[in-house]
């Protein structure tokens, strides 16, 4: 055999007829043989999706150095190390290093989840193959790993199968495939083969990701692998995205502080030059200014309050987070767009019992439950399912009133399903069931015109709502075999004659059955603050009824041909009111999340399950997907709501935990910012002003290294910290104008307490600018920094009182005891400290108290006008 290219890679399925397509790929209906399906899987590869290999630890931790704090910081331990200040340096080098150990774990560790997802999808196929290399042998199924199908294979497919490849159907019998995953229809598609297709018509394909819902078929497989339209797909997904909320907040608080560190060195340097007749000796203390501005334990405590927050969701609720900064942004989460199908809703009908006739469910189920019984159905039937579902919950003995003579299962050419039973004790007559398409049975049945439009305008109404229906006819038949009678699957021609004069009995209403969680998470989303837009490509009906039953207002509901007409600037606008967009295809959707993440000020998420949902779920601050998503879905997003075993299926409640989790780690690191930044500022106001009041240097670089570790492994703490419940009621957002106010009003109040602290220390020390007094000085200052910042630490954080324990308090206590005791020990003769005199003690608890008064005066102001 030659060799082949997939099919839709020569020339497009349109332009072939089905035996030119099967002379194209060398192949027949008799499927390949066993040498050339080996030499074709040399050729074209296995059947796999592109590799998603897992990042190796040097990779990760390369790409954790990006962060803008973490160059930084790089940068100053260089400088600390070009200026022999060893102790920053190694200090700084060791903060950067378990910072980049803590993200890159955390990041492996999504991805070992990850890789265990994948071995859950189905991995095998019926195939079509002949033995060995003899064309003229006959062929026989084997049931094979969907890795070793090639292009040519003819495989089987019947109920519940995954289409395991891109294929053309050969032959069909009442097939319907389930293509949410690709169009977000909730309905399956009709699928028959097609001689020579017409450009555009799809009917005759079926490409991998979908299921077959019901019957069966034989097709040839087009492509495979990379090939595939899934595999183009899943290469979208992997595309480069944009700046997520994270990375915009903290580069835009990253470069403001860059910019105030770059000032400080050239200012000290200038102002010890200009007014004390220092030169480059004022240097080191220039670059322990800088490190004191620098939140440098910030890549720490963001790592730690992400992958923290992360295990916590994985242990406790089955969520991954495999990009640790995804959490911060489904924290900050104010807009979350879904699609319905398979998130809100999970593939399947469900009756809908106060618009459903109940004589109507009655038969509907006789019918189904004794097609089922002897059709020998494979599989049953969606519909079917849930009509005797609904009935055994309101009549569980309707299977008992009646005998079945004989049934004809549902046929999408006549698009009906009629079976035949008998009442116990009677053996004159008996009953025709018939349901079907509204059409189909209305015509059946003895109606007048007026009546048969009546009630297809009423079906026509139910429609327009969001519902699918079936109609419902009886008859009264003699019990006897003739022509005109169902008959018993003879093999024969089967006549139909008596599916007529039916009795129209009613109709059964179905919608698509929710996924249990989803009312009560999508109301813990608008109690969070989160607002819910639905965007699907499913009929608009159908996506308002589920909306409303969802308990949300669908409002007016936009259809994607609508958009197109639209400027980027006039969907923003349309984005923001509308609660429901329907009919969309991926490029759609990718489009309404860009609109609504471009007026900035808002997170937007996405939440999907489909090949279809691909692109939002890039396009989105942080893509989230259930558990049962497509493998692809899987890969692209940010967050996935992985349950644990014990708790199958879709639990959309998860979404609420993870926001829960997002908030509470960066309300933490928020904390963080605004106690360690205001503080830090204010220092280094205390320190230019010193510096250009004082003789000597206000504090030696050493003191200014020790002073910083006791703070920075003091702030560890707020990384298990527990936020307010209040902090936990709205969106977390790093906004770098809002910190900037905060820490300048605060940083302002702090260099206040530390400019008071050089009158106590003059009035405590009546300074001669001696060395002895010059050692003081250090200690005072060194013993009042410490304690502000404790003061700091609890006035201004986020989280619990402070009179309930927690790691905050017991941090903050430690704090305080080494700036008290410190000074007093032997270790503050190698750091130029001396013991304080007792005087100094009262009076600084004096500046204390005052700065605490004012610290807790300015912070209500600041909540009541935030």
């Amino acid at each position: 055999m030659t060799d082949t290219a997939p099919a839709h890679a020569a020339a497009p399925p349109s332009g072939r007829t089905t035996l030119q397509l099967l002379r194209s790929l060398d192949s027949g209906p008799r499927g390949l043989t066993e040498e050339e399906a080996e030499r074709r899987l040399a050729r074209h590869g296995e059947n796999v999706l592109p590799g998603t290999r897992p990042l190796s630890w040097p990779l990760l931790a390369a790409r954790s150095l990006r962060d803008p704090f973490t160059v930084v910081l790089l940068c100053l331990g260089l400088v600390s190390a070009t200026v022999a200040a060893w102790g920053t340096a190694c200090v700084i080098l060791v903060l950067v290093a378990v910072s980049c150990c803590l993200r890159s774990a955390g990041e492996r560790r999504a991805d070992s989840a990850m890789a265990g997802l994948r071995e859950l999808v189905a991995t095998t196929a019926t195939v079509l193959r002949r033995p060995g290399d003899d064309a003229t042998a006959s062929p026989a199924e084997h049931e094979l790993p969907v890795s070793q199908l090639v292009p040519g294979d003819v495989v089987r497919l019947g109920p519940g199968d995954l289409i395991p490849a891109d294929v053309r159907l050969l032959r069909a019998q009442g097939l319907t495939v389930q293509q949410a995953a690709f169009t977000g229809e909730s309905v399956p598609a009709d699928k028959r083969p097609v001689d020579l297709p017409a450009d555009g018509e799809s009917a005759h394909l079926c490409f991998q990701g979908g299921s077959v819902a019901s019957g069966s078929a034989s097709a040839v497989v087009l492509a495979t692998g990379a090939d595939t339209r899934f595999a183009a797909a899943h290469r979208t997904a992997g595309a480069e995205r944009g700046a997520s909320a994270f990375d915009r907040s903290v580069h835009g608080i990253s470069w403001t502080l860059i910019r105030f560190m770059l000032l400080t060195p050239p200012l000290v340097l200038m102002a010890g030059a200009a007014l004390r007749g220092r030169g480059l000796e004022t240097l080191p203390f220039a670059v322990a200014v800088a490190v004191g501005l620098t939140p440098e334990m910030l890549p720490v405590i963001v790592t730690t309050a992400l992958a923290r927050g992360s295990a916590l969701l994985a242990r406790t609720h089955g969520v991954i987070v495999r990009r640790l900064p995804a959490l911060h942004d489904i924290g900050a989460v104010d807009i979350l767009c879904v699609d319905k199908t398979g998130t809100l809703t999970q593939d399947r009908p469900a009756v809908d019992p106060g618009r459903t006739d109940s004589d109507a469910l009655h038969w509907a189920a006789v019918s189904a439950w004794w097609t089922l019984q002897l059709a020998d159905l494979p599989t049953v039937d969606p519909l079917d399912e849930a009509v005797i579902t609904r009935a055994l919950a309101t009549d569980p003995a309707f299977t008992e009133a009646y005998d079945g003579v004989t049934a004809l299962p549902f046929d999408p050419v006549r698009r009906l399903a009629t079976a035949v039973v008998r009442r116990p004790g009677t053996l004159g007559t008996v009953t025709l069931a018939v349901k079907g398409s509204v059409e189909n049975v209305l015509e059946r049945c003895a109606l007048d015109d007026a009546e048969r439009a009546s009630l297809l305008a009423r079906a026509a109404e139910m429609s327009a709502d969001g519902l699918r229906l079936l109609a419902v006819a009886t008859a009264e038949r003699p019990a006897r075999h003739r022509p005109g009678v169902l008959p018993h699957h003879s093999g024969g021609e089967e006549s139909t004659a008596d599916e007529r004069g039916l009795t129209f009995t009613g109709f059964v209403a179905f919608t698509d059955a929710l996924v249990p969680t989803a009312a009560q998470a999508l109301r813990d989303l608008g109690e969070r603050g989160v607002t819910v837009k639905v965007v699907t490509g499913d009929h608009p009906g159908t996506a308002a009824r589920a909306l409303r039953d969802l308990g949300l207002a669908p409002g007016d509901i936009h259809t994607a041909d609508a958009l197109d007409a639209l400027t980027d600037e006039e969907l923003a606008r349309l984005a923001r009111r509308t609660t429901v967009f329907a009919r969309c295809t991926p490029a759609h959707k990718a489009r309404i999340v860009t609109a609504l993440r471009a007026g900035g000020g808002t997170t937007v998420g996405f939440l999907g399950d489909g090949v279809n949902d691909l692109p939002a779920l890039r396009a989105a601050d942080v893509g989230i997907c259930p558990r049962d998503a497509v493998a692809a879905a899987r890969d692209a997003a940010d967050i996935v709501l992985a349950q644990p075993a014990d708790r199958p299926g879709k639990d959309l409640t998860a979404i609420g935990h993870a926001i829960t989790a997002g908030r509470h780690s960066s309300g933490n690191i928020a904390t963080y910012l605004r106690v360690t930044l205001s503080s830090n500022l204010g220092n280094v106001i205390a320190m230019l002003s010193a510096g250009l009041l004082l003789p000597f240097l206000p504090m030696l670089p050493a003191q200014v290294l020790a002073q910083n570790l006791c703070f920075d492994a003091a702030q560890l703490s707020f990384a298990f910290d527990r936020p307010a419940s209040a902090a936990l009621r709205r969106p977390t957002t790093l906004r770098p104008r809002d910190f900037l106010r905060f820490i300048t009003g605060f940083g302002v109040l702090n260099a206040a307490a530390d400019l008071a602290t050089f009158g106590v220390l003059a009035l405590a020390l009546h300074s001669t600018a001696g060395p002895a007094d010059e050692a003081a000085f250090h200690s005072g200052w060194f013993t009042e920094n410490l304690l502000t910042q404790a003061l700091v630490m609890l006035l201004l954080r986020t989280g619990r009182a402070p009179r309930t324990p927690g790691p905050v308090r017991w941090a903050v206590a430690s704090l305080a005891v080494v700036g008290v005791v410190l000074p007093l020990t032997p270790a503050a003769h190698p750091l130029g400290m001396t013991p304080l005199p007792p005087v100094y003690y009262a009076l600084l608890a004096a500046v204390l108290a005052l700065y605490a008064v004012a610290l807790t005066a300015v912070k209500r102001r600041y909540v009541r006008q935030a």
